[in-house]
């Protein structure tokens, strides 16, 4: 079998380029946490399960923080009737 493809122009590396704004790392999560993930991937058609367990910690980090600024906020009109 002789190959006829010349690859000899061919670039080593990622087809598609990766976000400068994502940092690569290695983390150990619970197999359940994964499978979970990676089901609701094939189950919509396709995607990236770590994009999804991204977008799952920030929609997280964003309900704590709205949590925080209503308790500020309850706590500032507390103090600001107390001071009337």
């Amino acid at each position: 079998m002789i190959m006829t493809e010349d690859f000899s122009k061919g670039k080593r590396g990622a087809v598609v380029k990766t976000d400068p704004n994502k940092i690569r790392i290695t983390i150990r999560l619970d197999g359940d946490i994964i499978e979970y993930f990676k089901n609701r991937v094939h189950e919509s058609g396709g995607g990236n399960y770590q994009t999804l367990i991204n977008d799952a910690l920030r929609d997280h980090i964003q309900a704590h923080d709205k949590e925080l600024e209503n308790t500020l906020r309850r706590i500032i009109r507390e103090e600001l009737k107390k001071a009337v």
